[in-house]
């Protein structure tokens, strides 16, 4: 990810773990557009990346929606919830290893119609297969099980 950016002189933000961000290496990614992120305990993390999208005059965020290596039953919904209250646009990308290609799908502006917008994302993931595909989490946030969307 970092590396493509670079090659085509994109800067972009992104955010990690707070132990990458010790030294030695922490200095380095936040160089690389690194925001160190507390996982284990709330933080309002949704809100304080919508403050800094209206903070900043340019900010491509870069977040990777299944929030874990693992399989699970949900994406982590921070993404759209960002997207919505930024009012910006979610850019999605995708890594095909079945057809060795890579890319990026059309911008989604969120409506705030939570499943019709995930059923957006799922046709675009449709065909894609990654790298480990029985790791791959379903293409659903926990807001579309919940009665009120």
């Amino acid at each position: 990810m970092l590396l493509f950016a670079g090659a085509f002189g994109i800067k972009i933000n992104w955010m990690g773990k707070s132990s990458l961000f010790r030294k030695p290496h922490g200095f380095i990614f936040r160089l690389l557009g690194g925001i160190a992120v507390e996982r284990s305990q709330k933080n309002n993390l949704v809100a304080s990346m919508i403050n800094l999208f209206n903070e900043e005059s340019q900010m491509r965020l870069v977040v990777a929606v299944e929030g874990t290596r693992a399989h699970s039953q949900f994406w982590k919904s921070g993404f759209y919830h960002i997207a919505k209250g930024a009012n910006v646009p979610i850019l999605p990308t995708f890594l095909d290893y079945s057809k060795k290609r890579g890319g990026f799908g059309m911008a989604l502006h969120v409506t705030g119609d939570v499943k019709s917008d995930m059923d957006t994302l799922r046709e675009l993931y449709a065909t894609v297969q990654g790298k480990f595909p029985k790791q791959a989490s379903t293409i659903r946030l926990k807001e579309e099980t919940q009665n009120n969307q």
